[in-house]
This record gives C-alpha cells, sequence and structure tokens, in this order.
C-alpha cells in the first residue's frame, strides 16, 4: 500500500543518464527548492508507460510554473530508460531502482507482474519542499493513469 499522505517522504539516491552521462537524483536535493512528482512506472519501453511519460513531457511548462520537478522512477537500469527516453523525446529524468528498494519504500512494489517479476505499480506522489508526502495515489492497474488533475490541484495549492 501507497505511503501515505502527510508522512516524510523516504529520501532516495538513484542513477539517472543526463547530459553528463550516469549521475546521481537525490530527493532531498529539491528541499527547501520546490515541488517534486514522482511518478513510478513499471517498464518502460511499454504502451501506458510511454502515453504517461510522454503527456507529461508535453505539459512540463505547468509543473515548473508550479515550482515543480516532475521525476520518473522505474526498475529499469538507466541504459535502457536513456534509450527509450530519446526514442520518445521524454524530457523528464528517469531514474532507475534497480534494485527496487525504493519502489519498496514508497509502498509501491509489486512481487510479480504478469508473470514478469517484480516492478513498480504505476503511482504518484506529490512532495513538498519541506519533504512532506501531500498526495499519493497507486492506480488500480497498471493500464489506469494517476489523476494528473488532483497532482495539479494539490501542486497549485502549495
Amino acid at each position: 500500500m501507497a505511503l501515505a499522505p502527510d508522512s516524510k517522504a523516504p529520501d532516495f539516491t538513484l542513477k539517472t543518464i543526463g547530459s553528463e552521462g550516469l549521475t546521481d537524483f537525490t530527493l532531498s536535493s529539491n528541499f527547501g527548492k520546490k515541488s517534486t512528482v514522482i511518478l513510478f512506472f513499471p517498464l518502460a519501453f511499454t504502451g501506458v508507460c510511454t502515453q504517461e511519460l510522454c503527456d507529461v513531457t508535453a505539459g512540463l511548462s505547468k509543473y515548473e510554473s508550479l515550482n515543480a520537478s516532475v521525476v520518473g522512477i522505474s526498475v529499469d537500469s538507466p541504459f535502457a530508460q536513456d534509450a527509450w527516453a530519446k526514442k520518445e523525446n521524454i524530457r523528464i529524468p528517469l531514474l532507475s531502482d534497480l534494485n527496487k528498494e525504493t519502489a519498496k519504500a514508497y509502498g509501491v512494489f509489486l512481487e510479480d507482474l504478469i508473470g514478469l517479476g517484480g516492478t513498480s505499480a504505476r503511482a504518484a506522489f506529490v512532495i513538498d519542499k519541506e519533504g512532506i508526502i501531500r498526495h499519493s495515489e497507486q492506480t488500480s492497474t497498471p493500464k489506469d493513469l494517476p489523476d494528473f488533475n488532483k497532482i495539479t490541484e494539490v501542486l497549485s495549492a502549495l
């Protein structure tokens, strides 16, 4: 079960590939500066995940205007995530939770997805500048998308 609103967001440091190559992203680096939207998604190169992150990329200026950064997290390697991001023009940082510890810490780890093994559920969290979870949502199935209107509403209130 996903962590509840008003709880402290577990800090994490995960690998991503950016313009400088393989780097670390640490959630707490945003604390005191901006809110963070965390989007857990099951697997790169899949239809619903591609739709979700391409739609978020298309609306990125909306999140930036609300002083929020958006990151995606999956259990894929940073190299697979990078190839997918380049292929689909995804412009948010994709963070590799290869050891699955972050999905477990946020309560969104699925032991087995259609016989493929452990992965994260599709879930969304809004973390405020103080590191407190202000919105938490795990979708009913990996085919369902989070409520992005609710995410925007919560960000607007921060």
